[in-house]
């Protein structure tokens, strides 16, 4: 059976990469090479209908994905679905379900049925609590079992996986040697590490990554390879097991390209500010392109409860730079499961770290920015409310400060510059 790419190759193009091109702004025989060349994926399962499918890579603008999903403490599936509402509402192009709680299948298909954008899954997840309820050991899963897993979440119409296949014998010897703080803070990749040494086997995905390939070009799966050996703190940033790793992802996206299957690569967690470009530079070099997915990139570790404005810091310069796919970061990031609240105030940080990143790698000014300034210029609320991002906020803002002067605001009142100069006519 042909997967996506080999029927580009051939001419068929699904009718919703020409919506996209348009939405874009970007021409669709550009999209199509570049998706047969692996510098653009297009998120979609040829087995799920979802009405808003994104291609993410070159030129293209960047995207957003925001996590939700169950803990093993927080297992409401009424509370994830309002979040996906709410990431979706706030500007969400993907979701992740990183459900770890005993009903995550029930948890999965609720999403999947509530989600019209691509979702991606942590497959080695479900295969952790498989084993702990079957085992009593969640280091205990089978190979078969994981790939079965695989399958089975294939079938119900996830758009992406999170393969975590880069943390094998020989990247885990490089971490030992290693003086890191915090050797793994991959909740996928400490999983596996255990497995590795609790059945002294090699990583399977890694050992059967053709295995994987099998599966994702079956149902058009993109492959996002995890980046279980990111730095954790920024003393382990850009260290050796953090390169070891990239190197290893550098050899997997050679085999999915050979393979036709879509892949794109995960980057760092916590990056001090001026090493960040050099992560982007070393993504796009060893992994030749790949569109790249950041998890942060944190540029400071004690902004705990604002973890979302250190993310949008990095984010934003990671994504001018050349990153591709940006992961939210909210703000109850290392300190507990998020709350709705939490899922809006991290998506609105990471939408204006992207759109901030995407003004300055075209070198425009887009038409909603323009439009704004306009707006404000006239003193026009309703318009200004349109074009921002939180139109919630705007109106409760409005509301809570009254000004004397229906024109202005509260701020500066009758003094408003922008109104004194249309008293005495400066621009006509």
């Amino acid at each position: 059976m042909k997967g996506l790419i080999e029927r580009l190759e051939s001419g068929k193009i699904p009718p919703s990469l020409r919506k996209i091109s348009k939405l874009e702004n970007i021409p669709l025989d550009f999209i199509v090479k570049n998706i047969i060349e692996g510098r653009i994926v297009f998120l979609k399962n040829k087995l799920r209908d979802i009405s808003n499918p994104c291609c993410i890579g070159k030129c293209l603008k960047p995207k957003i994905n925001v996590n939700i999903g169950t803990s093993t403490d927080e297992t409401s599936v009424k509370d994830e679905i309002e979040k996906l509402k709410v990431a979706l509402k706030y500007g969400a192009d993907t979701i992740m379900d990183l459900s770890i709680s005993k009903n995550l299948k029930y948890v999965r298909k609720k999403i999947l049925e509530n989600c019209p954008v691509p979702l991606g899954t942590v497959p080695v997840y479900e295969a952790a609590i498989y084993a702990q309820h079957r085992y009593r050991d969640f280091s205990k899963f089978k190979e078969e079992e994981l790939f079965s897993i695989l399958e089975e979440q294939a079938k119900e119409g996830v758009d992406f996986f999170t393969i975590h296949a880069c943390i094998n014998k020989k990247s885990l010897k490089v971490l030992e040697s290693s003086n890191r703080i915090m050797p793994i803070v991959s909740r996928g990749g400490a999983i596996l590490a255990k497995w590795i040494k609790e059945n002294d086997k090699e990583n399977p995905f890694y050992k059967h990554f053709d295995w994987v390939l099998d599966i994702c070009k079956k149902y058009d799966i993109t492959i996002s390879i995890g980046d279980s050996l990111r730095p954790g703190c920024l003393k382990d940033a850009t260290d050796a097991p953090q390169i070891q790793e990239l190197l290893i992802a550098g050899e997997l996206v050679k085999k999915a390209r050979k393979r036709k299957v879509q892949v794109m690569v995960e980057g760092p967690g916590h990056v001090p500010l001026h090493q960040v470009e050099t992560n982007v530079i070393l993504e796009k070099r060893i992994c030749d392109e790949a569109p790249f997915y950041i998890l942060g990139p944190l540029v400071l570790d004690i902004g705990c409860g604002y973890d979302h404005i250190g993310s949008a810091i990095g984010g934003a310069l990671a994504l001018w730079k050349g990153a591709d796919f940006f992961c939210v970061v909210t703000p109850a990031e290392h300190l507990r499961h998020p709350t709705s609240q939490d899922i809006k105030e991290g998506t609105i940080a990471a939408k204006i770290a992207s759109h901030a990143a995407h003004i300055a790698r075209m070198n425009l000014i887009p038409p909603e920015d323009i439009e704004i300034s306009r707006a404000r210029s006239r003193r026009d609320w309703n318009l200004q409310e349109k074009f921002c991002i939180d139109k919630d906020k705007f109106k409760k803002y409005r509301k809570a400060s009254t000004p004397s002067e229906i024109d202005v605001c509260t701020m500066c009142g009758k003094y408003c510059s922008l109104k004194i100069v249309d008293s005495c006519n400066i621009i006509k």
